[in-house]
């Protein structure tokens, strides 16, 4: 059952079925038709985002248990609504003890019924990186014993951290010289610092909490996903939405089984994030992905490509810094391949040695050269990943292959061209050699190219890259500025061809500034020079913050500055973001080697500029200008969320103005109460065009799921600035339009929608920046 429109809750200790449940005739009153819910199976204890899964098997009894739900949905069905869930494929918690699975694991190595769960390297005990010294160090501070817990000993850590010792070591445990205790367990204690050299599990990324799931074993899929298929089958949910699939063995195949188990009246849906002119994943037996890539495309059209100049000068100058994202990125990869992949890097190079080693001619192919062919390929990748090989393959993993050769030409050196010709053609399921040891090969260069991207991008440079920070989200090409009506049309009619019920989103649990913090920044690219003179009145090179982060920070205080004024926790909350950006940029700090001394530092400039009162009043006044383009953006992302083909999602709260920053800040508590007042009384826009459009979607289901999608002809002096289409369906048609980065002076623009209706921009836009009408 296809989703009319969803509305996302983050579930929680302190958000349960039960709250959800109050809420269900507001969401009717509202017009949404789904409940889309993060993950609701067993995760770590206290967890505020549910993708630290401990248990797949059963319900979170911290968000009401079975029960709960169970109930949630029969109030939901009762309005003829229902429930999509969010899944966890990739990747389970393995903190604190509390994922049994891995205990099991832990405490009988490869011999435990669930060790095929995990993708660990048996070669060696599983490493655990939970020392806060090298091993020899924490024995002789007296920082590890064993303990006893009921009728077990265990191994205790800084009295915080506990494991399993393994049966055959019971009975002397307790008496037993420590070192060769330790010595004989499945897993070897290490000291953290080591994790991104020496660990032999896959991680999510760079978390050592997170460990990576064979889900490509046909029984661990049956295990892992066998809650989902009852919920399914019993009729409680209607559908799901995958995370990460990227980080999958072999989306393609996981997402045809998924599909198989699930059914066709199921709605699937996968997190991937698409790189630039990365195709829509057509053949993959899914309803499309969450909506980054319609996030990324929206957000462009509301900048001002006339705004990409001025903007970059600007950055350079104050940040001594590259003007465009290109360096950036390629630095940032190469960082983090060196600084935090290391381990799975030599695994992906070993993999590659062992199957030149299998062919013919391959004694000729050292692992070194193999390993700076996949570094440079590494540096270089244009998207996530490839999917397959030889006929298995999708079409766009050749044009992929195509892309990475051009880019990564200059990077090889002199005369190693044919093994870095030989690696991609492995990766196409053409190079020579044994056929097993190819697909572990391909399989652990797909495994770390998405992370690479993952981290290098939206978790590095995007926090060191200030052009302009609403083009810097999850999804998001910081290199393209803007995107002009022709090319967001193209992507439409790509949209209606390919992935007709896709999530259309802006606004995630994942986002890194809220849609509305988004829009105001936009309205920047229209006003460059109103904005290069406020920017360069307060960035001051003299202080003791770089000019870069102060100018990163301006720019985040401008998006989310509070209707009502800086006021309350607004400089906390900053002050959070601050932080995170300063450390996940890993320039001035980071999160494994914090600098608090600069930290404090940025802090300082922050109160300082809240605290004078002339920065205030300059703030206000750049605002009061920008506010008629920040108001427009606003409407035309509501408009444009709920007009165009797909299926529309409204994230907690973000009905009302969203000038929220990255996580944690953007799971912070709603005020549904107001939100149910305001909706009773038609006070807020944005909200009031939400609840006309959803009541649209109800009333002409058909034209809205099945509806066809026509770009209209605008002609004249405004036709860049001026979004018009048409959708035909069910015997009606729905003709929108968008007035694009402020403009009001039409002069002789016409728009002709495509069935033949033609009239002037400025009949169009009498009442505003959008319009839309049903005939």
């Amino acid at each position: 059952m296809t989703p009319r429109a969803t509305y996302r809750f983050q579930f929680h200790k302190d958000f349960t079925f039960a709250d959800a449940e109050a809420l269900v005739p507001y969401l009717d009153r509202l017009g949404v038709s789904h409940v889309y819910a993060s993950p609701i199976t067993m995760a770590t204890p206290g967890s505020t985002h549910g993708y630290d899964v401990t248990d797949p098997t059963r319900i979170n009894p911290e968000l009401g248990g079975e029960e709960a739900f169970r109930s949630l949905v029969a109030a939901l069905r009762a309005r003829d609504m229902g429930v999509i869930i969010d899944i966890v494929p990739n990747h389970m918690g393995v903190a604190g003890g509390h994922n049994a699975w891995w205990t099991d694991v832990l405490q009988r190595g490869p011999e435990s019924p669930h060790a095929r769960v995990f993708d660990i390297d048996w070669r060696e005990r599983i490493v655990l990186p939970v020392l806060g010294a090298p091993l020899s160090e924490a024995l002789d501070n007296g920082d590890i014993a064993v303990e006893r817990d009921g009728d077990r000993w265990e191994v205790v850590a800084y009295g915080e951290h506990r494991f399993p010792i393994r049966d055959e070591d019971q009975d002397g445990a307790g008496t037993d010289p420590l070192a060769p205790l330790l010595e004989r367990q499945h897993y070897r204690l290490a000291y953290w610092r080591t994790a991104n050299d020496q660990l032999n599990w896959r991680r999510f990324f760079t978390i050592n909490e997170l460990a990576g799931v064979r889900a490509e074993d046909p029984a661990v899929f049956e295990a892992t996903h066998a809650l989902y298929f009852r919920l399914h089958d019993e009729g409680l949910i209607d559908g799901v939405r995958v995370d990460h699939v990227d980080g999958l063995t072999d989306p393609i195949g996981y997402c045809h089984r998924l599909r198989e188990r699930l059914g066709d009246d199921a709605w699937i849906i996968v997190e991937k994030i698409l790189g630039a002119g990365e195709p829509q994943p057509e053949g993959w037996a899914i309803d499309g992905t969450s909506g980054y890539d319609f996030m990324e495309q929206v957000t462009a059209l509301l900048h001002d490509p006339a705004g990409a100049e001025p903007l970059g000068a600007l950055w350079e100058e104050i940040s001594g810094r590259s003007a465009t994202f290109e360096p950036e990125e390629f630095q940032a990869r190469q960082d983090l391949l060196s600084w935090q992949f290391a381990g799975q890097l030599d695994g992906c190079v070993a993999a590659f040695a062992a199957l030149a080693a299998s062919a013919p001619g391959g004694d000729g192919v050292t692992p070194a050269a193999l390993r700076r062919a996949i570094v440079r390929l590494l540096w270089a990748f244009p998207v996530y990943r490839t999917y397959g090989t030889g006929d298995a393959a999708p079409a766009s993993d050749e044009t992929v292959r195509a892309q990475v050769r051009a880019r990564v030409a200059e990077l090889i050196p002199p005369g190693e061209a044919p093994i870095t010709d030989r690696v991609l053609a492995w990766l196409a399921g053409d190079g020579p050699g044994d056929a097993a040891l190819a697909a572990e090969a391909v399989r652990r260069f797909q495994q770390l190219s998405a992370p690479i991207a993952a981290k290098a991008v939206e978790d590095t440079a995007f926090y060191r890259y200030g052009r302009l920070l609403s083009r810097n989200d999850v999804g998001f090409d910081a290199e393209t500025f803007a995107l002009p009506p022709a090319a967001f049309h193209a992507a439409m009619e790509e949209r209606v061809r390919t992935v007709p019920q896709a999530m259309l989103t802006t606004a995630t649990h994942d986002h890194k500034r809220g849609e509305d913090v988004r829009a105001r920044l936009a309205a920047l690219s229209a006003r460059p020079e109103a904005w290069r003179t406020f920017a360069l009145r307060w960035v001051d090179e003299d202080e003791a913050v770089d000019p870069a982060d102060a100018y990163m920070l301006l720019q985040t205080l401008v998006g989310a500055w509070p209707d009502d004024g800086p006021g309350g926790d607004f400089a906390e909350r900053v002050k959070g973001w601050q932080q995170k950006a300063l450390r996940e940029a890993k320039l001035r700090s980071s999160w494994e080697a914090p600098d608090e001394a600069y930290e404090a530092a940025a802090d300082a400039l922050l109160d300082r500029w809240l605290a004078d009162a002339a920065f205030v009043a300059a703030v206000e006044a750049l605002l009061a200008e920008l506010r008629p383009i920040a108001e427009a953006n606003t409407l035309a992302l509501v408009l444009l969320r709920y007009t165009l083909p797909g299926v529309p999602d409204l994230y907690q709260g973000t009905e009302l103005a969203d000038l929220s920053l990255v996580d944690p800040d953007n799971r912070r508590p709603v005020d549904y109460d107001l939100r149910a007042r305001l909706l009773e009384r038609g006070a807020s826009p944005k909200l009031r065009l939400i609840a006309e459009l959803l009541a649209l979607r109800r009333a002409h289901p058909a034209l809205f799921r099945d509806g066809d999608y026509a770009a209209a002809e605008v002609s004249g002096a405004g036709a860049a600035y001026l979004l018009a289409f048409e959708r035909r369906g069910d015997g009606c048609t729905l003709r929108c339009a968008v007035a694009l980065h402020g403009t009001s002076d039409w002069g002789d623009t016409r728009v002709r929608f495509a069935s033949g209706e033609e009239m002037a921009a400025s009949m169009l836009f009498a009442a505003g920046p959008v319009t839309l009408a049903v005939v």
